[in-house]
């Protein structure tokens, strides 16, 4: 076994659901609590008792243009209609284009405002009541962003100190507002968020996705003309990202993740990029907030943190570590929460299993050999001539995955182009399958997004697919599987070119290596 280890070191959900949040199934050394309580850390459990009545205005935010947003302003009172005298910090709790969650939001933000904090929820422009037309994320979005929070943190009732929170479209406003460095911007809170609006959405491995255009009609229907126009990674995407600006992702910033949200790769890759300045927590949550859903962690958190960063409170704590994770139990194994140091977890082992000719997943090796299937071009599960499986055998005692596993898939194809799609299971001992992660790759963008490659027919690439990733238990008795297949509907569109997909295998074809926290694959 080639083994090289890591060095230790609820309503407002639904609304934004259609952001794909489906479930695919059900400090270092501390112990898994088989609980849906929030982590056992002070931080989580942080309360403080609320002392203001909240008052609300509607308001319209001036941006540099001339123009002005629509957003509702929340402040501390001595009553419903009077506001509290003095300063206090400041809390951007909504910069969203879902101007129909406008009051559930407000609901949200009350719970702050209760206890000292301003708060403004804003409809981004071309959305509600702001003027022009919904371009999510862009460049003139991202002034808007900048300008609102200092608009806040300038108001005569604000000590100019300013958080930003928000829930996915929120969440991603959020992190592109910090990488924007506002000057009275402390601290950030993204929910759901993304790194990269390219690779965690539209184009997922550089194929379009087939899930987002139900919301791109409702919600932006300009970006089903722009966004086609833009099939690689460009000036327009970077200029959407923050990954392309890691580097000045530099305020305190607590990143709310779910493992089975559709945007976990992003939330994890940024963390990864930044360790210093970031603390993740990613829970058994679908997109939407924790709130509601098993493991709740409640809202103690959040003051905790906007206490600590907004108001100076030293008294108040931030996270034991900086990353809690909730460990997602297999079908029949145990469960809970766990802290870390890092990401992968120190003791984390990258575990090589090659893709054999006989179907197997196995360390060292497998019989060598060629297998070839169908190329998909239907919106329906591939067919058992469109897909390749590949299992470990069943393992002698739980594993637990935990990380981002990659995989090199020596392929050739009889078309000029090719799609890859590599699903993870867990199957049971009777075959049924349980879901855990998916990654996905066009052909041509095995070097790059931003500069294809041609593909010629019959020679073989080795293509790098990257799969999303998970913190797992995959229980005694259970198998590893692998699909390999062209198409991951409803995922990613099925819009490869027919023909079909040769892969070597055995020990010098494709292979997988899957990051493992306890236990043995072999």
């Amino acid at each position: 076994m080639l083994r090289r280890t890591f060095a230790a070191a609820a309503a407002t959900a639904a609304v934004v659901a259609t952001l794909h949040g489906i479930a695919p199934a059900g400090a270092t050394g501390q112990s898994t609590t088989a609980t849906d309580e929030p982590p056992a850390d002070p931080f989580f459990g942080y309360a403080r008792a609320s002392t203001y009545d909240v008052v609300r205005e509607d308001v319209q935010v001036p941006v540099r243009d001339g123009n002005a947003l629509a957003c509702q302003l929340y402040r501390p009172g001595t009553s419903a209609t009077d506001p509290a005298p003095g300063e206090f910090p400041g809390i951007v709790y909504e910069f969203t284009a879902y101007a129909a969650n406008a009051g559930a939001f407000g609901e949200g933000a009350a719970y702050f405002v209760e206890r000292g904090y301003n708060a403004l929820v804003c409809q981004v422009r071309g959305s509600g009541a702001s003027p022009g037309e919904l371009d999510p994320f862009s460049p003139q979005e991202q002034r808007d962003n900048y300008d609102v929070i200092e608009w806040l943190a300038d108001h005569p009732s604000s000590t100019g100190d300013i958080g930003q929170m928000g829930l996915s479209y929120g969440g991603h406003a959020t992190l592109l507002a910090a990488v924007n460095r506002p000057p009275s911007l402390r601290a950030i809170i993204p929910i759901n968020g993304l790194s990269d609006w390219y690779e965690n959405t539209i184009y997922r491995g550089g194929i379009p996705n087939a899930q987002i255009r139900g919301w791109q009609a409702s919600t932006a229907p300009g970006t089903l003309v722009t966004y086609p126009q833009h099939p690689t990674y460009n000036e327009f995407w970077r200029g959407r990202s923050v990954k392309s600006r890691w580097d000045r992702l530099t305020v305190p910033t607590l990143e709310i993740n779910g493992w089975y949200d559709r945007y976990r790769d992003g939330m994890v890759g940024n963390f990864l990029a930044q360790p210093d300045n970031v603390w993740l927590v990613s829970g058994p949550w679908v997109h939407g907030y924790p709130e509601g859903q098993r493991a709740d962690i409640g809202r103690g958190g959040y003051l905790a943190w906007w206490d600590h960063w907004l108001r100076g409170d030293e008294s108040a704590p931030l996270p034991a570590a900086k990353v809690t994770s909730y460990e997602i139990p297999g079908p029949g194994a145990g469960e809970g929460w766990e802290q870390y140091a890092q990401w992968p977890p120190a003791g984390t082992d990258e575990v090589d299993l090659a893709l054999s000719a006989v179907g197997s997943l196995r360390a060292g090796g497998g019989r060598p050999g060629t297998r070839e299937f169908t190329v998909n071009t239907e919106t329906t599960l591939p067919e058992a001539h469109e897909q390749l499986l590949f299992r470990t055998r069943p393992v002698s005692r739980d594993v637990v995955i935990a990380g981002s596993i990659e995989s090199t898939i020596r392929a050739s194809f009889t078309a000029t182009e090719g799609h890859l799609a590599l699903v993870i299971y867990d199957e049971a001992p009777d075959g049924t399958r349980t879901r855990v992660t998916e990654g996905w790759l066009k052909a041509s963008h095995r070097r790059s997004h931003a500069e294809p490659l041609p593909v010629r027919p019959g020679k073989t690439y080795d293509l790098g697919v990257h799969v999303w990733p998970t913190h797992y238990r995959l229980i005694a008795g259970h198998r590893l599987t692998v699909r390999l297949s062209s198409d991951d509907y409803p995922e990613i569109d099925s819009v490869a070119p027919s023909g079909r997909v040769s892969v070597d295998l055995g020990a010098r074809g494709s292979r997988l290596t899957v990051p493992v926290l306890e236990g043995a694959l072999d």
